[in-house]
């Protein structure tokens, strides 16, 4: 394994990396009862069109802030 590494370039090393660590699974990875709840609300907004839309970023942070 190690000497497969040593093949691949320094500049791409960190892709590399990148890709093996998201081959791995950890309690961290999976979404919390709350996260799920999010996705749900997100894709019902996506649904019914009910979700805000902004035609600049003052009126996105203004409504952030409300």
């Amino acid at each position: 394994m190690y000497q497969l590494l040593d093949t691949i370039p320094d500049n791409k090393i960190a892709y590399i990396i990148g890709y093996i660590q998201g081959l791995t699974t950890t309690e961290r990875d999976i979404p919390n009862a709350e996260t799920l709840a999010a996705f749900a609300e997100v894709d019902e907004m996506k649904k019914t069109g009910s979700a805000q839309s902004f035609n600049n970023l003052d009126d996105l942070w203004a409504s952030l802030e409300e």
